[in-house]
């Protein structure tokens, strides 16, 4: 059975941070991710999409976000790719370590379609494969996010 059909959850709302960087093919996450949660119509997901210049904006808009108190999640997408300023290692870990740390202080769920591939080109293979590998991203983060937020409300309601 489909792990979307399986949800059952009350209205959420999820804000969807798109890094700018490659923003055609970050755009295929969101895209993919909010039509993964129309897939069961037992589930209401209300999506706002937040566009920040690049990945390294990621975790203080996810915390900006999450201050507000609107947001049951946060799911941002980002491509880091090797070359500019930055090395792509050192921007991922950045990121990462910046999104737990705001999930962490904040008891907020945040979800990660952020992607670093390695020798990344700017060649039409590659601009096609992650184009489309960011439609599975999309939906597979939406999927961990509906999971997660109701795993979460059973623990807390529990508590």
């Amino acid at each position: 059975m489909d792990q979307v059909s399986q949800i059952n959850l009350p209205a959420s709302r999820i804000a969807f941070i798109k890094a700018g960087w490659h923003g055609e093919i970050v755009t295929q996450c969101y895209d993919a991710c909010r039509a993964r949660f129309t897939e069961n119509p037992d589930v209401a997901v209300e999506v706002t999409a937040f566009d920040v210049p690049g990945a390294l904006e990621i975790p203080l808009m996810a915390q900006d976000l999450i201050e507000t108190g609107q947001y049951d999640a946060v799911i941002a997408s980002a491509l880091i790719v090797d070359g500019g300023i930055y090395r792509h290692d050192f921007v991922s870990t950045a990121v990462i370590d910046g999104m737990m740390r705001v999930q962490l202080d904040t008891g907020v769920p945040i979800f990660s379609a952020v992607l670093t591939p390695h020798h990344f080109q700017e060649s039409d293979a590659h601009q096609n494969f992650f184009h489309d590998h960011f439609k599975i991203k999309g939906r597979e983060v939406a999927d961990a996010c509906l999971a997660m937020l109701q795993v979460r409300r059973t623990v807390v309601r529990a508590a």
